[in-house]
């Protein structure tokens, strides 16, 4: 049985990518050392956790010893206006994509960490007809009210 499951960035950038996650995201620090750095956001139902490795460290194979390149996070938010003016008005971070309303059931935003990882940061809002139609059963799928009661879609990959 799964226990639990989380992302592990390799990174050449330990102490900003701590700040970056610490500062702005809500994460706590669990465990660190000089190469490896366990993160949880505090106070949540579900024990979300994140972890940086230094990827230059032996516990990785040695043809795998690089940074991180290619990785996107999605962060879902119940306001992401807030976080717009919180993260890139406020905080200065630069948008990478600004702030819009996605036909597939997104309105959302994307910055970037200190090692270049894409950070989504979603709201879902209900998709147009035709993404609708596209949603095949809501059995392995997370659903939020609309304000027309009409479930949504959570958890999707981006462009379906």
């Amino acid at each position: 049985m799964l226990t639990s499951f989380y992302p592990v960035i390799c990174t050449s950038r330990l102490k900003e990518s701590r700040d970056f996650y610490t500062g702005l995201l809500g994460f706590e620090t669990t465990f660190e050392a000089d190469w490896y750095l366990s993160l949880r956001r505090p106070g949540d139902a579900l024990p979300y956790e994140l972890a940086l490795l230094d990827h230059s460290h032996p516990t990785l194979p040695e043809a795998y010893r690089v940074p991180v390149r290619g990785l996107l996070l999605n962060f879902e938010v119940e306001d992401v206006d807030a976080e717009w003016e919180r993260l890139v008005v406020r905080e200065g971070l630069t948008a990478e994509l600004a702030l819009r309303s996605e036909d597939f059931g997104q309105r959302h935003f994307i910055v970037a960490d200190p090692n270049g990882v894409l950070i989504d940061v979603i709201t879902p809002i209900a998709p147009s007809e035709a993404y609708a139609a596209q949603y095949v059963g809501q059995l392995n799928r997370r659903t939020v009210e609309s304000p027309d009661e009409r479930p949504r879609p959570r958890h999707r990959s981006r462009g379906e």
